[in-house]
């Protein structure tokens, strides 16, 4: 998974599918706790399915960043299988979300500045 630098105070990430989006919330979280600095944008459209434990990697990255680094997270590109499972775990409640990158990316600007 490419994490990229988007701007001086944003990570893009571009995560992968199952099975290797376990190991991109992994180093996405090692990244944001070497860098607190960062808000994130996480790009879920090539993620069709989340289990409960990527939900639980995702519930500490979200602590990690908007709770201990007062930073903010957003998830975008979210696909109809996957908000399903955010609808009915409730954390289409919990979470911030964009339509796409790049509306995520403009709204981190717009908070961020």
């Amino acid at each position: 998974m490419p994490i990229q630098e988007w701007s001086e105070q944003i990570l893009l990430a571009d995560l992968q599918d199952d099975p290797l989006l376990s190991d991109d919330i992994n180093a996405l979280i090692e990244t944001v706790e070497a860098r607190p600095e960062f808000n994130v944008v996480m790009n879920f459209s090539q993620v069709s399915y989340v289990n409960s434990s990527n939900i639980s990697k995702l519930l500490k990255l979200r602590k990690l960043v908007t709770i201990n680094n007062h930073r903010k997270l957003k998830l975008c590109g979210i696909s109809t299988q996957v908000w399903g499972v955010f609808l009915v775990t409730g954390l289409d409640k919990v979470f911030d979300f964009a339509d796409d990158v790049t509306s995520g990316l403009a709204g981190m600007q717009l908070d961020a500045g």
